[in-house]
């Protein structure tokens, strides 16, 4: 090998140019042009890395502001939940005519001034053995007896109503007292109740009471209490005076469901709105109503409500509305002993009249499904499941709540505790006025005794 080529084995390949000068012009070009674009290829990569990064971190703050603004979204959603769920319950609390107070302030004894009153008591019964006997005794065991007579209306029982009634009149010694009516054949238009109330009625005017009471059958009164239901007429000139009793509370079912249903009673009907003659607002407790016969007769009588399954409340709003005087109260003087055992029960109860107090109306129904889910389910919900803010609003309306119903749980002589539970019995019946609906679009709205009574296709002809 000659010195030349040894000289040019020895240094690198790239810098030494002086090769290229001895090649030709173009594969000199075509090395330089394949050096630069290495040089420009990196200089390209660095920038479209530092391009990408910048691009990564625009999307990932973007990222982030939109998972931000997906939590903030849920986080104002449960804020304002809780906030209406709050807000109802300061509603209820102080300006739906403090209803929840009226199971603190029942009925009392009174002093007997007025038991001379002749009170004519109509007693509606179909079915009712197991509790007509305690029921007509206490009322001939009455402390104004002397002054009353009860009429027991016979609606088509097949079982020993009339006899055991009997029977408890020999027994208490006074089955002068007691006379027992026949119904006739139920004509279409009219409700059961409603027309052996009528046929009551119409018997008891031959006795012309000052009073007419009209009671079910299986509502037992304590020794004073038609003399304190007259005193209360008669000290405050009231044409129609209804009190609410006790329901039986024994078993599970009934210590969960049944003392709210005397709440939620008092809730749709606040004594202190029915007592003020300036609002519109009227109910009455069809188990015990006392009634000035000239009021009723003023108001168009039994047969301008003959066609209503709640008729209590209409007949409080028909009197009302033609200028009579109302009162509605509580009072452990009187109190139903008919069974509600088990839940199915219960629900019966309810569903019975639910729909109807809707109107029969979709809108309604739904309405008070969203009003029942705000005010008594959702507060338990943001109080177990929410974050703190909704939370803590929450736990203001289940205390609101429980300080609302405690007065109720107390007259039915429950725990405490049992003030806790309304949020899972709004459940219940929230369950039971939807079955109230499906039962009415069926054809089967308020079904009692046998009687469907609240039919969506009315039938035309008499039955029994």
């Amino acid at each position: 090998m000659s010195q030349r080529c040894k000289a040019t084995a020895r240094k690198p390949f790239c810098s030494n140019w002086k090769i290229c000068d001895e090649l030709d012009t173009p594969v000199r070009s075509i090395f330089r042009n394949v050096y630069s674009g290495v040089a420009i290829g990196h200089h390209l990569q660095s920038v479209t890395r530092a391009q990408n990064s910048a691009l990564t971190q625009s999307a990932v703050h973007e990222l982030l502001d939109s998972r931000s603004a997906v939590e903030i979204r849920p986080m104002h959603s449960l804020v304002i939940a809780g906030i209406l769920a709050a807000l109802s319950w300061i509603y209820l609390l102080f300006a739906r005519g403090r209803f929840w107070q009226a199971a603190d302030r029942t009925v009392g004894v009174g002093n007997g001034n007025s038991s001379s009153s002749r009170v004519a008591v109509v007693v509606p019964a179909r079915n009712e053995e197991e509790v007509i006997a305690r029921c007509v005794t206490s009322l001939l065991e009455q402390a104004c007896s002397e002054s009353i007579h009860v009429f027991l209306v016979d609606d088509f029982s097949c079982d020993r109503t009339v006899q055991l009634a009997r029977e408890a009149a020999q027994k208490a010694g006074k089955s002068a007292l007691l006379t027992v009516v026949e119904c006739r054949p139920l004509p279409p238009g009219w409700t059961g109740k409603l027309w052996a109330v009528r046929a009551g009625i119409k018997e008891a005017s031959l006795f012309k009471p000052r009073y007419l009471l009209l009671t079910d059958a299986d509502v037992v009164h304590a020794p004073v209490s038609v003399a304190s239901l007259i005193e209360l007429a008669e000290t405050g000139g009231y044409d129609l005076v209804s009190v609410t009793g006790r329901l039986r509370c024994e078993t599970l079912a009934e210590k969960l469901l049944i003392p709210a249903f005397t709440f939620f009673f008092l809730m749709l009907y606040p004594p202190a709105w029915i007592a003020n003659s300036q609002r519109k607002t009227a109910g009455a407790d069809g188990s015990c109503m006392l009634i000035r016969p000239e009021a009723l007769a003023r108001a168009g009588g039994i047969e301008s409500i003959r066609h209503q399954v709640i008729d209590d409340c209409t007949l409080a709003r028909i009197v009302k509305g033609s200028g009579g005087k109302l009162y509605l109260g509580v009072s452990n003087l009187m109190a139903s002993i008919r069974r509600h055992e088990s839940f199915t029960h219960i629900g019966l109860l309810i569903s019975r009249t639910a729909f109807s107090q809707l109107h029969h109306s979709v809108l309604l129904l739904l309405g008070t499904l969203c009003g029942l889910t705000i005010a008594y389910v959702l507060p338990f919900v943001l109080a177990f499941f929410a974050p703190p803010v909704p939370m803590v609003l929450g736990m203001i309306a289940w205390a609101g709540m429980a300080i609302c119903y405690f007065p109720t749980v107390r007259f039915y002589e429950l725990k405490p505790h049992w003030s806790l539970t309304l949020p899972l019995v709004a459940l219940f019946y929230m369950g039971a006025t939807v079955w109230s609906a499906i039962q009415f679009w069926s054809n089967n709205g308020g079904k009692w005794k046998g009687r469907v009574q609240d039919p969506s296709i009315p039938v035309p002809g008499p039955s029994r």
